[in-house]
């Protein structure tokens, strides 16, 4: 989340101001010519980022204040040692005129998106199943919450220009493009004419984007889907067909969302892109809900490492590791509390006093699961242990 400027390009070619069109963090490129011949970039990714009525009742401070910062804490320190961090928000902030909502239409308070912000995301992917929920309203007012707290956006949009923009993300030195696309809107329709509000998969669509991307300077293509069967830990063949057409599209990287669970990750061969091999996340799970049950509790940190010769105009993907986690949800020394945990630490006694036998146990099921279903299909995804970091913090507290 440090060293990255941002290059917003109309699909037309021409320059569009960066702060008229979205006043959020920008990091000037001064400073960031390569003077060794390899740079290393580190994405971080999770998973879908809902809020239940229950999630927004634990964080209200009083009848209209909420805090969600707190469900963060124990896991936004990975966030802040990559170089950029996004995810997919699974809820629009349509003001509490609105009345909050979750499930089946969601509502959240703005809080939601601070904690975002706090927690150390630069880019929230907005293109989901419940992203008309409140309708055009909601998809321009969570805009507008989004830039208000400094975060990029994409996947839904406020004009035409907005959707047919290019947004590239220069990160120390690597041009990075997002993009991001849902399978539908629940059968909510899409306003007559603004079919611009949210990115529906569609192919030729993509493959105008993508290419784009790419005549703009765009390195390494980054995409964002949310598709599949909800609860299956598997991938279906409506989402191998799209990912197969994206990387015939040039996808370097495709990350999935909905299933509300863990899939498998996956390697393949690029097709006219820079990086020689890509790897697709088929699904994230939950990184934040109240789905409390096995698999849905469960979420991932993703994070992948781009790295760049300069002298010989090679890139690589260096490494893909992720942190599986857990959402806890019960009484702490804080009181109503939901916080999401690296589930490798289930037999943490001094850092987490609040869980009992029962929860470390429901800890330990989703460790070992996402362990599993995350190298389902291939054993080069890396598991990172973070047992160190938390006899740190125990020590520093």
């Amino acid at each position: 989340m440090y060293n990255y400027f941002v290059i917003i390009l109309l699909a037309s070619g021409a320059y569009l101001s960066f702060m008229n069109f979205l006043p959020a963090k920008q990091i000037h490129s001064e400073g960031l010519q390569q003077k060794d011949s390899l740079v290393t970039v580190k994405i971080s990714v999770v998973g879908d980022l809902m809020c239940h009525s229950t999630q927004y009742n634990y964080a209200r401070v009083s009848a209209d204040s909420f805090d969600f910062r707190p469900v963060y804490r124990m896991v936004e320190k990975y966030f802040k040692e990559s170089d950029f961090t996004f995810g997919n928000l699974e809820t629009v902030t349509a003001g509490s005129a609105r009345g909050f909502s979750g499930y089946p239409f969601f509502n959240s308070p703005d809080e939601y998106i601070t904690a975002l912000s706090y927690a150390g995301f630069d880019l929230i992917t907005t293109a989901n199943n419940h992203s008309l929920d409140k309708g055009e309203h909601g998809v321009l007012r969570t805009i507008e919450q989004l830039v208000k707290n400094n975060l990029h956006y994409n996947g839904t949009y406020t004009s035409r220009g907005d959707r047919d923009s290019v947004r590239l993300f220069n990160i120390n030195g690597i041009i990075f493009a997002f993009l991001a696309y849902t399978y539908g809107t629940n059968g909510i329709p899409v306003p007559a004419g603004k079919d611009y509000l949210v990115n529906l998969i569609d192919y030729a669509l993509i493959e105008r984007d993508i290419s784009s991307a790419r005549s703009n300077g765009a390195e390494i293509v980054v995409l964002h889907y949310h598709f599949g069967d909800e609860y299956k830990r598997e991938p279906n063949h409506y989402q191998k067909d799209v990912v197969q057409r994206s990387i015939n599209a040039g996808a370097d990287i495709i990350i999935g969302g909905h299933p509300h669970v863990l899939q498998p990750i996956d390697y393949f061969k690029g097709i006219n892109t820079s990086l020689d091999s890509g790897f697709v996340a088929y699904s994230l799970g939950n990184f934040i809900s109240n789905q409390q049950w096995r698999y849905s509790d469960a979420g991932a940190i993703l994070s992948f490492s781009i790295t760049k010769d300069f002298f010989k105009d090679s890139i690589w993907i260096e490494s893909v590791e992720f942190i599986p986690t857990w959402v806890f949800r019960g009484n702490t020394e804080k009181g109503r509390e939901y916080i999401i945990l690296p589930s490798e630490l289930y037999d943490d006694m001094s850092n987490f006093q609040f869980l009992s036998p029962s929860q470390r146990s429901l800890m330990k099921q989703a460790f070992e699961d996402s362990k599993e279903i995350l190298t389902r299909y291939d054993k080069r995804p890396r598991l990172r242990s973070v047992s160190s970091d938390f006899q740190t913090f125990s020590s520093s507290k």
